[in-house]
């Protein structure tokens, strides 16, 4: 697979929470922050190594084949430094979709995400 995008950004929440989190996006409904577009579907987990990587299906209908993976370490205080990455096969999306994709995924990880956690 091809790497289309990546951010790191901190979370505020220990590793272990922000896994169970990704690992369960709508598992705590009285915070909801997987909020989806129409052109959007829930993803599946497709693998997981608590408390450091997980890896979703694609949430988008036109790319299938998407994948995201999220790499979680501690910031060496009490929150985690998060990674996500896209990856697609060949061939790339075409800019405009591939920034659409890279825009949904820091708005979901590095906004409402980040959000639920207070910060």
């Amino acid at each position: 697979m091809l790497e289309a995008g990546s951010r790191q950004r901190s979370q505020p929440a220990p590793p272990h929470v922000v896994f169970d989190v990704l690992a369960d996006p709508h598992g705590d409904q009285a915070r909801p922050w997987l909020l989806l577009l129409d052109d959007e579907q829930p993803p599946q987990l497709i693998d997981a190594e608590k408390p450091a990587l997980i890896v979703w299906s694609s949430l988008w209908q036109k790319r299938p084949d998407a994948r995201i993976r999220f790499d979680l370490a501690s910031d060496g205080a009490a929150g985690t430094q998060l990674r996500w990455t896209l990856l697609v096969e060949e061939p790339m999306p075409d800019p405009s979709l591939l920034g659409h994709l890279r825009k949904r995924l820091n708005e979901l990880i590095n906004a409402n995400l980040r959000y639920t956690f207070g910060q």
